[in-house]
């Protein structure tokens, strides 16, 4: 549905005050309700691309079409408002959008996202649809809890659709309803974070950080190393994610200017194989999980790396929170058999089944 209006001289206005007689409210321009929703899609998409033919390349359609759908917009609305949405320039120039056309633009790109959020709200209550979404060393948990509800998920026509997520977007994805439910980790304090009061969160693991070397025992003797030592340290650091924040919380804003930083990396596989080619001799933060993972020889990049301990006395006290979260209340709202419940049981016992693996190969942990 268009909003009430545009800002400017073309005022689409559909007023309900009261008293107006039910007939009247529905008298609506023909023009307007000869409007497509695919025309207005036609039109964001020569509004991005500039062009006729560079929007009929994004929609993957004629260009004759577009400029079909062009001009019946400009046609309409131009006799509605007063001026044409677009005003065609130079051979191999972009076409001017006038403010008429920049206005309703805008109110068809709100138009589109409206109905497909409301689309998409009404497929999640049904259970029809679940997005789910992951970081990179959470994903094996949620593909085999996947494998688990797969045929039952095929059998009730629910469509399934998995994304790789980064852990800087995650509650921000999930707040904003892109996703339904993701495994991944989060940066948090000990004990409560108001962060986390929209979200219901089946916690797998809280954890502090590992010291990845290559550096021999002489240098850096372990089996712990305190942060206090980090700024002597030659280390390999990301730009974002994890690790920078822990990084922000201990040394402050300026915390590259505390510490040596050898390498810029963009994930911790990167890392590791810088280490372990030899590359850089240094050190890479991680968390607790992935530096016992190296530890037990479980992520090939590290083969010969050590892993040591890393004792915070710095503060605040800071964690990783690995889990499964979702927003709060949406399980509840819905029963036992909705798909959201049924991945999210298969991710519990998923879960309760790794921490019945990792019991047995270390009895003392």
């Amino acid at each position: 549905m268009l909003r009430t209006e545009t800002s400017l001289g073309c005022r689409i206005l559909f007023e309900r005050k009261a008293g107006m007689p039910l007939k009247d409210r529905w008298q609506y321009p023909t023009a307007l309700l000869d409007t497509t929703m695919d025309q207005l899609r036609t039109l964001l998409a020569v509004h991005e691309a500039g062009t006729a033919l560079g929007a009929a390349r994004l929609l993957g359609r004629e260009q004759s079409s577009v400029q079909k759908q062009l001009d019946t917009l400009n046609r309409n609305f131009g006799a509605l408002c007063g001026e044409p949405l677009v005003v065609k320039r130079g051979r191999s120039q972009n076409v001017l959008f006038t403010a008429t056309g920049e206005s309703l633009a805008g109110l068809a790109r709100g138009t589109l996202e409206d109905w497909l959020e409301g689309l998409h709200d009404s497929r999640r209550r049904l259970g029809s649809r679940l997005c789910v979404g992951s970081t990179r060393y959470t994903l094996g948990f949620l593909l085999n809890a996947v494998e688990l509800v797969t045929g039952e998920f095929d059998r009730r026509g629910v469509e399934l659709k998995v994304e790789h997520v980064r852990t800087r977007d995650l509650l921000e994805r999930l707040d904003a309803k892109e996703l339904d439910l993701v495994c991944g980790s989060v940066l948090t304090t000990a004990g409560h974070d108001s962060r986390l009061d929209g979200f219901e969160v089946m916690e797998w693991r809280r954890s502090g950080l590992s010291l990845v070397t290559n550096l021999d025992a002489e240098e850096l003797p372990g089996p712990s190393v305190p942060v206090s030592e980090l700024p002597r340290l030659p280390l390999a650091v990301s730009a974002d994610g994890l690790i920078p924040g822990f990084l922000r919380g201990w040394f402050g804003a300026r915390y590259r200017q505390e510490l040596r930083i050898a390498a810029e990396i963009d994930t911790v596989q990167y890392g590791l194989e810088l280490l372990s080619s030899g590359v850089l001799r240094g050190c890479v933060l991680v968390t607790e999980g992935i530096g016992d993972a190296v530890a037990d020889g479980r992520i090939r990049a590290g083969a010969g790396l050590r892993t040591l301990e890393l004792t915070d006395g710095v503060g605040p006290e800071l964690e990783v929170l690995i889990g499964v979260f979702v927003r709060a209340g949406e399980r509840t709202a819905q029963d036992s058999g909705h798909p959201l419940n049924v991945l999210w049981d298969a991710l519990a016992g998923e879960n309760a089944r790794w921490r019945g693996v990792m019991r047995k190969k270390r009895p003392g942990r």
